[in-house]
C-alpha cells in the first residue's frame, strides 16, 4: 500500500469533521469522492468515512457524542451522521462475501486492503487522514492524475460483482478519463452489456443522466455505442453525432443549465422514441418527462415558429424553447437559433381578458364561451401578445357579429 502525504484541505478539518473523528474515536479514514475530488482540484460535495468500528459501535459512539444518527445503510454497514447540519456517512470496513449482479452480502473487517479490494475503480479506493496522509492500496493516485479510470482487479469479476458497474465506468470516463479507455473494461462491457436489463430503469437513468451531464458526454457515448452498451442502456438508433453538435453549440448561449442532461438527452434519442412512452417506459419523474416532452415539441416546430414564436414561447416557457431551438440546430435546422436571443429577452405577458369578461357580454357559460376566449388568446398571441384589453374587446365583436 503505497502512503503519501499532501498538504490537508480545509474541509478535513471543520469542526463537524473534527467533531465526527472525536466521537468516533477509533481508526477512521475518509474515502472515494471525497478523496479523489480534492485530489483532482475539484470541488468536494459528499464526504464519507471509513472506520473500523462495527455499525453498531459507530451508532453508540454517535449518540453518546450526541451526535444525530440515522441507520440508512444498516446491511451494508453504513450509518449517516447528521454534524454540523451537514450529513455524513459512515462505513463499516467490509468484503464481499456473496453478489449476484444487483446485490451483495458483506462481512465486516479491519483490513483497509480487504475494503480497498471490493471498491469499483482504483480512483475510488483511495483513503485519505485528516492530516492529508494519503492511503493507496490499487494505484489510484497513478490512474487518477493519468486520466485511466480503471476497475480494481479483474474488470468482469466486478461488473458481475454489480452489473451497475458497468455503466458507472463510462460515467466515470466521461466525467474523469483522458485517453484511450481502459481496454479489459471495455472488452468486459462489451460481453456483459446484456446484463445491464436486469437492473431497474430507475438506477440505469440515475446513471445515464449523471453521464449526460458530464461536460463533453458525446466521445463516451460513441464508445458505449461501438460496444453494443448504448442499445442495452437507453435506446437503439441512438445519434451521438447529434449531440457532439448540441455540446459544441451550449457555450456560446447564456443558458439556464449548461450541462443539462435532459436537453442532451433530447439530442441524442431518435425524434421519434423521445415521446410520452419513452418516458413512461423509463420512469421518468413527471416534471422530467414535462420538460423533456416541452424539448421535443419545441425542436419539432422552432423552425415554423421563427416567424410568430409566441405561442411556442407561452406554452413551454423560455428554458424548453431555448433548448428545443439548440436540438434543432444540431440537427441541422441552424435557422432555429435565432430563437434563442427571442427566448432570453421573453417575460411571459398575461392574457387580459377572463371568462368574466364575456360573461359580461352576454356569453352563457359553456363551450361557445371557452371558444370564444381561445380564439381571442389566439389572435392575441399572433399578433405578439401586445394587444390590450380595449383591443381584444374590440376582436370580440368581430366574433359576435358586433
Amino acid at each position: 500500500m503505497d502512503i503519501v502525504r499532501r498538504e490537508p484541505a480545509a474541509w478535513m478539518s471543520e469542526a463537524a469533521v473534527t467533531q465526527l473523528f472525536a466521537a468516533l474515536n477509533a481508526p477512521a479514514r475518509f474515502v472515494g469522492g471525497a478523496v479523489r475530488d480534492w485530489l483532482a482540484g475539484r470541488p468536494v460535495k459528499d464526504i464519507d468515512i471509513a472506520t473500523v468500528l462495527t455499525p453498531d459501535e459507530v451508532l453508540e459512539r454517535l449518540q453518546r457524542a450526541r451526535i444525530r444518527a440515522v441507520p440508512t445503510g444498516l446491511a451494508h454497514g453504513t450509518v449517516t451522521a447528521i454534524s454540523g447540519g451537514k450529513p455524513f456517512e459512515i462505513t463499516t470496513l467490509r468484503r464481499d462475501v456473496e453478489t449476484d449482479g444487483r446485490h451483495a452480502t458483506v462481512a465486516y473487517t479491519d483490513d483497509w486492503a480487504a475494503d480497498a479490494a471490493r471498491r469499483d475503480f482504483t480512483m475510488n479506493a483511495l483513503y485519505a487522514e485528516a492530516d492529508g496522509t494519503i492511503f493507496d492500496p490499487t494505484g489510484g493516485l497513478a490512474d487518477l492524475a493519468a486520466g485511466h479510470v480503471r476497475f480494481v482487479g479483474d474488470a468482469a469479476t466486478r461488473i458481475r460483482e454489480d452489473y451497475l458497474r458497468l455503466l458507472r465506468f463510462f460515467r466515470f470516463f466521461a466525467h474523469y478519463g483522458r485517453g484511450p479507455a481502459d481496454a479489459a473494461a471495455l472488452a468486459a462491457a462489451e460481453a456483459l452489456a446484456p446484463h445491464v436489463r436486469q437492473l431497474s430503469v430507475e438506477r440505469v437513468w440515475s446513471e445515464m443522466k449523471r453521464l449526460l451531464a458530464a461536460p463533453d458526454p458525446a466521445p463516451t457515448l460513441r464508445l458505449m455505442q461501438q460496444h453494443g452498451v448504448l442499445a442495452v442502456a437507453l435506446a437503439e438508433n441512438c445519434r451521438p453525432d447529434t449531440l457532439a453538435e448540441l455540446v459544441a453549440l451550449e457555450p456560446a448561449y447564456p443558458l439556464k443549465a449548461p450541462h443539462d442532461p435532459l436537453r442532451r438527452l433530447a439530442s441524442l434519442l431518435d425524434p421519434a422514441l423521445a415521446g410520452d412512452a419513452f418516458a413512461e417506459g423509463w420512469r421518468l419523474s413527471r416534471d422530467e418527462a414535462d420538460r423533456l416532452a416541452a424539448i421535443r415539441h419545441a425542436a419539432e416546430h422552432a423552425v415554423a415558429a421563427l416567424a410568430r414564436p409566441w405561442p411556442l414561447l407561452r406554452r413551454h416557457g423560455a428554458d424548453s424553447v431555448a433548448d428545443g431551438a439548440l436540438v434543432a440546430a444540431a440537427r441541422g435546422q441552424r435557422a432555429a437559433l435565432t430563437l434563442l436571443p427571442v427566448a432570453a429577452f421573453w417575460s411571459d405577458p398575461q392574457f387580459p381578458l377572463r371568462g368574466a369578461d364575456l360573461l359580461e357580454r352576454g356569453y352563457q357559460p359553456g363551450p361557445a364561451l371557452g371558444q370564444a376566449l381561445a380564439e381571442i388568446e389566439r389572435w392575441w398571441e399572433e399578433g405578439g401578445c401586445t394587444a390590450t384589453r380595449e383591443q381584444c374587446l374590440d376582436y370580440l365583436k368581430t366574433l359576435s357579429g358586433g
